[in-house]
């Protein structure tokens, strides 16, 4: 039972404390459930691939700007929340084809900004090297000349 003035008050019922150690990280987790029924192991493994899950709308949100949803409704939030998912799996499959060792993030970023152009993937997506032999970039000005 929780023992809280307004924990105990806000949830009256049992819980079920599961302890687990961690052997690749060396830490100790304890979850808290009302299932009493699943073994602890399986609580675990429940608790771990639900953390995939938050760090995988955490990128989400961070990288795809999903910073709040369009509509309120069911279907809204389902429909943003799937074409966010779609952008990630096929931008994904961009990096694993064409081989990129560039960032999800950095693809993106170069996607969105020549949304409207008739540029193949192959050059967007190649490094460039911006500097002439020198070492000097061609379009930048001196600022101390």
């Amino acid at each position: 039972m929780l023992t809280g003035v307004d924990s105990r008050h806000d949830y009256p019922e049992q819980l079920r404390r599961v302890k687990y150690y961690d052997k690749e990280i060396d830490k100790t987790f304890d979850f808290l459930t009302n299932n009493f029924t699943v073994p602890a192991q399986t609580i675990a493994d429940l608790y771990k691939q639900r953390w995939q899950v938050e760090l995988f709308f955490k990128w989400i949100k961070q990288h795809l700007r999903i910073k709040s949803f369009f509509g309120t409704s069911e279907n809204a939030v389902k429909s943003q929340i799937w074409i966010a998912v779609s952008v990630y799996v096929l931008i994904a499959i961009i990096k694993k084809e064409r081989g990129l060792e560039i960032e999800l993030y950095t693809i993106l970023q170069i996607l969105s900004l020549t949304l409207f152009e008739k540029t193949p993937l192959d050059q967007l997506l190649m490094k460039s090297d911006c500097t002439t032999e020198e070492g000097v970039m061609n379009n930048q000005l001196n600022l101390f000349d």
